[in-house]
């Protein structure tokens, strides 16, 4: 890594992103499992037959749950449920792709979590896929040129989640955001279609300078807890950063970095390490630092 590339000066790739590209999901076919394992948790813990009557059963559609599950989190004095809610489901069902984007985003957590026993789970209990979809719902918002409504959904989603998405980054589908906390995204970030993220990631600026200041995380990329990506460089597809990493220069397609400041260590150990899920730093090869 040069020296302009380890201040982040260098301008990254402008390949074309994936953006909820790829396969598609069978929301109606999701949207009837999440109703049988309600069904379920209705019979089995009846203390919380009310959340999922409210949530699930006494609703008609994904998107009038995903309404309904947000507003219950969301809601505040200078913005009630009564409110809330009817505002979030209508964006939902102006907006199929919104709902496209959260049944992948809640499959991929389902997939890649061996914490997670059933689709529902993140729809009641995971603030990574509830924040991801406030910021889905913010970002369509300001795309809307309601910005000011937008930045107050990242507020307030900041408060309850822990999470700080700029409501004018781009996020593809496929996102397993897990534990969730202080992940922070900033305006300009650009992450393509499945990635994994842990806890205490950062893809931030490096300074005051304007326009494309953020990082570029392509598909199947596995950033570790704690890592901090700094200016508009690009994480290759299928790479890996390693917990704790400080990136200031891009990496290449199926690397594995770690370090502070980060280097490269070897070639990542697994073809898509975000499906894969290892957080070891484990390479098939090593590769000379230039």
């Amino acid at each position: 890594m040069n020296e302009s590339q380890q201040t982040g000066s260098r301008p990254a790739s402008t390949n074309a992103e994936k953006l909820c590209a790829g396969k598609s999901a069978d929301v109606l076919a999701v949207w009837e499992t999440l109703r049988i394992e309600a069904a379920k948790v209705a019979a089995e813990e009846p203390t919380l037959v009310h959340l999922v009557n409210d949530v699930i059963l006494s609703r008609e559609s994904a998107a009038a749950a995903l309404g309904a599950r947000l507003a219950r989190r969301l809601a505040r004095e200078d913005m009630p449920r009564e409110s809330l809610e009817p505002l979030l489901t209508g964006v939902f069902e102006r907006h199929p792709l919104i709902v496209h984007s959260a049944v992948r985003d809640m499959q991929a957590m389902h997939d890649r979590d061996p914490a997670c026993f059933s689709l529902l789970e993140p729809l009641l209990f995971f603030k990574g896929f509830l924040a991801l979809t406030t910021y889905r719902v913010s970002h369509q918002l300001w795309q809307d040129r309601r910005r000011w409504l937008a930045l107050y959904l990242q507020s307030v989603a900041s408060e309850a989640f822990a999470v700080d998405i700029h409501p004018a980054a781009r996020i593809g589908c496929g996102i397993l955001l897990d534990h969730a906390t202080s992940f922070v995204v900033g305006e300009t970030a650009i992450i393509e279609d499945d990635v994994s993220i842990l806890h205490e990631v950062t893809l931030g600026g490096t300074g005051k300078q304007s326009g494309d200041r953020h990082p570029i995380i392509r598909s199947g990329v596995l950033l570790g807890a704690g890592a901090k990506i700094l200016g508009r460089v690009e994480i290759g597809s299928g790479a890996k950063v390693g917990a704790g990493s400080v990136v200031l220069a891009d990496v290449p397609p199926h690397t594995t970095v770690a370090g502070v400041p980060a280097v490269i260590v070897g070639e990542s150990s697994e073809e898509n390490p975000a499906i894969e899920m290892n957080q070891q730093l484990a390479c098939r090869r090593s590769i000379p630092h230039p």
